[in-house]
C-alpha cells in the first residue's frame, strides 16, 4: 500500500501528485481536505479519494493518514507544516517552503525532534537527470566549474489570469518565489556550497510582486551563479554549467520531459540521454524510502533552511538594490 497521503487543499498542483501516486506502489492518496466540506467531497469523488475532510485540522486528526502534502499558497506553508508535524504527520511541503530562514529552521528542528520526515518539494532534484548532472560536474566532465546560469519564466497572466494567487503579495507571490526558487536550488546543487553575496534587480507589478527578476550569486569558492525568472516572457527553462574545459546544457531541467544533458566541448557536443521518469513519482518514492528508513532524504531539512536563506537574501537585494549577504550562512 505504501505511505498513506492526505492532500491539504484542492490546489491544481495536486494533479501531479495524484498521477504520481497512481503510478507507484510507494504511495496512496487516502484523504483530501478543503475549508469547504462540499468542495472536499466533490474533489474526493472526482479523484477516487476515500475520505474527504471539511477542514485542514480534520485531515490532520485522521489516524489513517501517514503523511501530508501541502500545496497551499506560499504564505501558509510554514504554519501548516508546523501543525502537521505537531499532529504526528510526515510532510512534503510544496516549494518554496518559506523565505524566513528562522521560521523554516524552527519547523525543521521540530521535525527532527519528532522523528518525522520533512521534505521541500523540488521534484526536479529527485529525477535521475539531476543526479547525472551532479555526477558529470564532480567527475570533471567540463573541468573546473566557473559559472552556473539558470532561467525559468512563462506568461502567467496570459495563461492563468490576473487573479492568480501568484500575483498576491500577501500570499508571498511573485516570480522569485514561484519559479526563481528552482534556479536557486539548481545553482546551490551544482556549486555544492552556499553563496556569501548576492545582487538582484526586479521589475515589480502593480500588486507589489516581482514580475521579472534577475540575480547574481557569488560562491566562496569563486563560482558565480546567475539566473532570471519571470511571469512576462515566453516560456524559458534552461540550465547551463560553464567550466574551463566545456559546458553542460539542459534544455528541460525543471519538468524533465525530455531529459538530455548536452556536454559541449571544443571537439563537439555529446548528448547524454537519461531515461524518462515522472519527477513527482521519483519524489514520492524518495520520501517513502525515508519514512520507511531505507535511505535518508536526498535533500533534507538542512537544505530547506539553506534555500530559505538564499531566497531571503535575493529578495532583500532586489528590493534594496544593494548587495546582500545571506543571514546565518
Amino acid at each position: 500500500m505504501g505511505v498513506r497521503w492526505g492532500l491539504l487543499s484542492t490546489a491544481a498542483i495536486n494533479e501531479m501528485i495524484l498521477a504520481a501516486a497512481r503510478a507507484t506502489d510507494e504511495a496512496e492518496v487516502v484523504a483530501v481536505a478543503s475549508r469547504d466540506a462540499g468542495t472536499a467531497a466533490a474533489y474526493a469523488d472526482r479523484h477516487g479519494i476515500p475520505r474527504p475532510h471539511g477542514s485542514y485540522d480534520d485531515l490532520l486528526a485522521d489516524p489513517g493518514v501517514d503523511a501530508v502534502y501541502i500545496g497551499l499558497p506560499n504564505s501558509m506553508h510554514v504554519a501548516w507544516t508546523r501543525r502537521a508535524l505537531e499532529a504526528g504527520k510526515h510532510v512534503l511541503v510544496e516549494k518554496p517552503f518559506g523565505r524566513d530562514p528562522a521560521e523554516v529552521a524552527e519547523v525543521c528542528a521540530l521535525a527532527e525532534r519528532r522523528g518525522l520526515v520533512l521534505s521541500e518539494a523540488f521534484m526536479w532534484r529527485h529525477h535521475p537527470q539531476a543526479a547525472r548532472l551532479e555526477g558529470l560536474v564532480r567527475e570533471g566532465a567540463i573541468g573546473r566549474p566557473l559559472l552556473v546560469r539558470a532561467a525559468f519564466g512563462f506568461p502567467l497572466e496570459e495563461l492563468r489570469g490576473a487573479a492568480d494567487t501568484r500575483f498576491d503579495a500577501e500570499l508571498d507571490g511573485g516570480a522569485l518565489m514561484d519559479v526563481g526558487c528552482y534556479c536557486i536550488s539548481a545553482i546551490r546543487l551544482v556549486a555544492g556550497e552556499e553563496p556569501d553575496r548576492v545582487h538582484a534587480e526586479r521589475l515589480a507589478g502593480p500588486t507589489g510582486v516581482d514580475l521579472v527578476l534577475g540575480a547574481t550569486m557569488h560562491m566562496p569558492g569563486g563560482l558565480i551563479g546567475q539566473f532570471d525568472c519571470g511571469f512576462l516572457s515566453r516560456h524559458r527553462d534552461e540550465l547551463e554549467v560553464v567550466g574551463d574545459a566545456g559546458s553542460l546544457f539542459l534544455d528541460d531541467p525543471w519538468h524533465c520531459r525530455e531529459p538530455v544533458i548536452e556536454v559541449r566541448r571544443d571537439g563537439g557536443v555529446e548528448r547524454v540521454v537519461i531515461d524518462r521518469a515522472d519527477p513527482y513519482r521519483c519524489e514520492l518514492d524518495d520520501v517513502a524510502a525515508a519514512i520507511d528508513g531505507r535511505r535518508p532524504l536526498r535533500h533534507g531539512p538542512a537544505d530547506a533552511v539553506a534555500q530559505a536563506r538564499v531566497l531571503d537574501a535575493v529578495h532583500r537585494a532586489a528590493v534594496s538594490g544593494a548587495a546582500v549577504r545571506p543571514a546565518g550562512g
